[in-house]
Formats: C-alpha cells, sequence, structure tokens
C-alpha cells in the first residue's frame, strides 16, 4: 500500500481550471462538485464575482482532466421565489449527489439570516429545479448517499457549534424535504490533523468493504489553519456505523496554487467520480482559487481506513 504522500497522485495539467478559463468575469474557480453523466465529466464549480459574492459555473470535459467552460454560470442566487431571501448572498459549495436516476444538488445558501443548505434536483444539467432549504442555520457541507436506506434518503451535514469541534451528524428524510433522527456520528481528535473542525467533503461512493467518503479537517496553526482531506468507511447497510476512520490524511497544501490564493494552506473536495479500472478521480479547490485534480487507488483508500484507523469518535 502506498504511504500517504503519494496515495494520490496529482495531475500533470493541476490546476485544471482557472478564472482565466471562464469567460465572464470571476476572482476565483473552486470547490467544484463533479460528475460522470453520459459518458462526461460535468463540474459545477464556485466562482467569486468581483463584487466578493458567490456563483456556480459549469464545465465539461471528456477525459475529467480538460474542462470547457459554458458561456453563461449554471445556477445564480434566486430573486423571484421563496429562496430569494436565503440566497441574497450568494450561492457555494455545491455537491451532485446521483440518487434513483436523477441528480440531487446541495449547496450553501448565504443571507443576512447565516447560511443554510439548499436542495434543487436535475436530470440534464440544463434545467434545474429548486426543492426546498433542508436546514435552518448554521449549517455547511451536506452530501446525500446515492441509496435509500430502510425506504429513507441519508445524508452527512456539519452544524455550526461553539460547545464542540464542528462534527459530521447524519440525518434522515422520507420525502428529501423534512430530515430528523439526526446524530453526530465522527468528531475531531485533540492535537490531530483535523482537530479544528470536520465536515463532508464529496458524495460518498459504495466500495466492497463499505461506503467511502472523502473529509475535509482542519488544523489551527500559529500562522492560521490549514486544510486537508481524510478518509472514512461507512458501513455498507448501517451508513451510521463507520468502520473506520485514516488516521493520517491523505492529501495537504504543497503545490502553490494550493500554498498561496485567496485562503492560503487549502485543498478542499466537494466531488469524486469512481471509475471501472478501480481508481477514483479527487477533485479539489487549491486556495480557494483553483480547480484540481487527482486519481488513487480506491482499494488503497479502504485499506488506510481499515489498517490505519483511528476511533471515529
Amino acid at each position: 500500500m502506498k504511504t500517504h504522500r503519494s496515495i494520490i497522485e496529482r495531475s500533470e495539467k493541476n490546476p485544471i481550471l482557472t478564472r482565466k478559463d471562464v469567460p465572464y468575469p470571476v476572482a476565483t474557480v473552486h470547490n467544484a462538485g463533479i460528475v460522470k453523466h453520459n459518458d462526461r465529466y460535468i463540474m459545477l464549480f464556485r466562482s467569486h464575482l468581483l463584487n466578493g459574492r458567490s456563483i456556480i459555473g459549469r464545465a465539461d470535459s471528456e477525459d475529467g482532466f480538460s474542462f470547457t467552460v459554458h458561456a453563461k454560470p449554471f445556477l445564480l442566487p434566486s430573486t423571484d421565489n421563496a429562496f430569494a431571501e436565503y440566497e441574497a448572498f450568494g450561492v457555494e459549495d455545491l455537491r451532485i449527489c446521483p440518487v434513483d436516476g436523477e441528480y440531487l444538488l446541495t449547496y450553501s445558501a448565504y443571507s443576512r439570516h447565516g447560511v443554510r443548505i439548499a436542495l434543487a434536483r436535475t436530470r440534464d444539467f440544463k434545467t434545474v429545479e429548486r426543492i426546498a432549504l433542508i436546514t435552518q442555520a448554521d449549517f455547511r457541507n451536506v452530501v446525500i448517499f446515492p441509496e435509500k436506506f430502510g425506504g429513507r434518503y441519508v445524508r452527512l451535514d456539519r452544524p455550526h457549534s461553539e460547545l464542540s469541534p464542528w462534527s459530521v451528524w447524519i440525518s434522515y428524510s422520507p420525502d428529501l424535504v423534512h430530515w430528523g433522527d439526526s446524530r453526530v456520528i465522527m468528531k475531531p481528535v485533540a492535537y490531530h490533523w483535523d482537530e479544528m473542525k470536520i465536515g463532508p467533503g464529496a458524495p460518498p461512493f459504495k466500495t466492497d468493504r463499505g461506503w467511502l467518503h472523502i473529509y475535509h479537517g482542519v488544523f489551527k496553526t500559529m500562522s492560521g489553519t490549514v486544510y486537508r482531506l481524510g478518509a472514512a468507511l461507512h458501513d455498507l447497510d448501517d451508513p451510521a456505523k463507520i468502520i473506520g476512520v485514516s488516521d493520517q490524511w491523505i492529501l495537504a497544501p504543497e503545490d502553490p496554487w494550493e500554498v498561496n490564493g485567496y485562503v492560503p494552506n487549502v485543498v478542499f473536495t466537494c466531488g469524486t467520480v469512481p471509475e471501472d479500472d478501480g481508481t477514483v478521480k479527487i477533485y479539489w479547490g487549491g486556495a480557494d482559487t483553483v480547480m484540481c485534480a487527482g486519481t488513487a487507488h480506491i482499494d488503497d483508500l479502504v485499506q488506510l481506513c481499515l489498517t490505519k484507523k483511528r476511533p471515529p469518535m
């Protein structure tokens, strides 16, 4: 098995997308949801506009590394329905969750009331239907499992709390609108690479040994915070049960565009694409400024969760 220094092989094309690739004025390109749809890779990326607020753009690729950006943004803050009040300050960090033949889109909606999670759906990435605002403030990083469990949808999320380190919770829903039975299932570890806070990253994907979830963890240093990526393995039948969490990170800021940028020392994922050859493409925002990609062997990540693991809480 590879060490944590090489478990993810960075693409030679990194950064794979920058603001220079976008045909409309933006300051950044980062934190993108990714999915493979009709043999094409669809990237829904976040960009800061020149007023500092965020929108979601779309880029397509044949190989998962060379992307072409569409002429117009994919998702703008709503202005004409019940979502408008809660998206007034921007839409951010979208995840693409394939469920029941469609794609559920979860994203952060910012407003003067704080940040909550909005849910939308699409089948073709041409039309988008907003479904509901599925949390109150302050929630971030909601990802939905690709399958139902006991007839219910299941999600991972990260509510904000000053009483306990930011942790990963699980919630259930019969209809995507009403969520409950919530409980914490994974917490940071003191004086560990993710001790300050953790949060869901990319939507989990199925392996022979469990649901593999790439998450982010944050460590506070004397010169600021460092965002890294880790891996956790959830039980196939009961996703609230975590089989193992890798004790070591799988990706850390190293390249210049990850160490320096809008927010220095950040690698942050919102999307992965598992491939038929046993590899997975992992995508991350570098320093909240550019998009990057890399490839890992799924078995390597699974074994890391099984053999070099720490307790989930």
